[in-house]
């Protein structure tokens, strides 16, 4: 159809939300296709003060992100989507478990994009037969600003921690919305019910929150192990702990979670390999053997190199130096991300005079610039 905006049955809201009840989300509401100022200006401070790290696609599509309205001028509503991946038990427990890997609780099984794109679809596909509108879907890679159009409806409130918090679902919902050219009631906003709390700033271990409701990505461990390209710098790797995909922290400690329920869907169950797995038992893998462990997990999309940066950070904070032989090994590795980290790892496993005996035996023929700095700061 044309730009003109359509109008159908009042009713239409209550047969969507049963629709997408249906299919399988867990949550339903409906959003206008304007930005609020405050949200724009984060966002544009967010672009300008270069808080986005490597990922350099925010600034490169910024026009179209401050608003739904600015990506697709034919939108007339928005139709917010949520599903519950809730865990079962506190993400955080698995910190004071040195030797295991911390994976992300949204990494531990299916790449959540895949599942979340297919029902967007299915809704679309039904709102169209319905009224014959035009409709986008989008989930995450699209250049929209999501939970701030969320925050636009009952669905939840952006937190301080710049995520989505439901009082159903507390802090863990993945977002999907179907952008259309029919024109629906939009709800009310939700009340912001953060208060007074700063629980999820405060427990940061890298400081990534330079104020509320703003988030410095690249001081972020969730950008730095995986959307980070090259080398951690060093003030984060201790910080970083055993977390080798993602940090759920900040999402963990809200308050609101005392409401929160564990997910229903199966994809989003951990997989038994990936509840807590040794930290040891990654540097085996090369990179066939890294797609095929994580095929449709969304660590796949992270590497093999850049996942072994994050084990072997994991490793050198672990405290364990009998894993130093097996680190050794990685000296010789390919990748010089890996080979600086294993440096790194060995610095903080071994006695001063064991790790002095590698330096004169490794050092010398090392070809990477950034490597011998890695020896040369240790």
């Amino acid at each position: 159809m044309s730009g003109q905006a359509e109008t159908i049955a009042t009713d239409i809201k209550e047969r969507i939300i049963a629709k997408a009840k249906e299919i399988g989300f867990d949550a339903v509401a409906f959003a206008p296709v304007t930005t609020p100022e405050r949200n724009k200006a984060r966002f544009r401070d967010f672009v300008a003060n270069h808080e986005y790290g490597g990922m350099d696609w925010m600034e490169a599509r910024a026009d179209w992100r401050e608003s739904p309205e600015a990506l697709w001028e034919e939108v007339r509503s928005v139709i917010v989507l949520g599903t519950n991946y809730g865990p079962s038990l506190d993400p955080m427990e698995k910190l004071h478990r040195h030797d295991r890997a911390n994976i992300s609780v949204y990494a531990q099984n299916k790449d959540y994009h895949d599942l979340v794109k297919k029902r967007l679809k299915r809704l679309a596909r039904w709102l169209v037969e319905e009224s014959g509108v035009q409709v986008k879907v989008f989930v995450d890679t699209a250049p929209v600003l999501e939970k701030a159009v969320a925050a636009q409806s009952r669905l939840g409130w952006q937190g301080k921690h710049t995520n989505i918090v439901s009082k159903d679902y507390g802090s863990w919902l993945f977002l999907g919305e179907v952008f259309t050219t029919l024109e629906i009631a939009t709800d009310p906003v939700h009340r912001d019910q953060c208060g007074s709390c700063t629980a999820c700033q405060d427990v940061c271990p890298t400081k990534a929150f330079p104020k509320p409701y703003t988030l410095d990505a690249r001081r972020c461990i969730s950008y730095l192990t995986i959307e980070h390209k090259g080398h951690i710098a060093e003030e984060f790797r201790e910080p970083m702990g055993n977390r080798v995909y993602g940090c759920d922290d900040c999402l963990a400690v809200c308050p609101w979670n005392k409401f929160a329920k564990q997910a229903r869907e199966a994809d989003f169950w951990p997989r038994a390999e990936l509840t807590a797995p040794r930290l040891a038992d990654f540097l085996d893998l090369d990179d066939a053997e890294f797609r095929a462990l994580f095929r449709g997990s969304p660590i796949k999309r992270a590497g093999r190199d850049r996942f072994l940066r994050n084990v072997l950070i994991g490793l050198g904070n672990s405290g364990d130096a009998s894993h130093a032989p097996r680190i050794e090994v990685m000296l010789r590795d390919e990748s010089p991300l890996v080979r600086a980290m294993a440096v790194w790892a060995l610095y903080r496993l071994l006695p001063g005079e064991a790790f002095a005996t590698l330096r004169k035996k490794y050092c010398e023929e090392e070809a990477d610039t950034d490597v011998r700095q890695e020896w040369d700061r240790t």
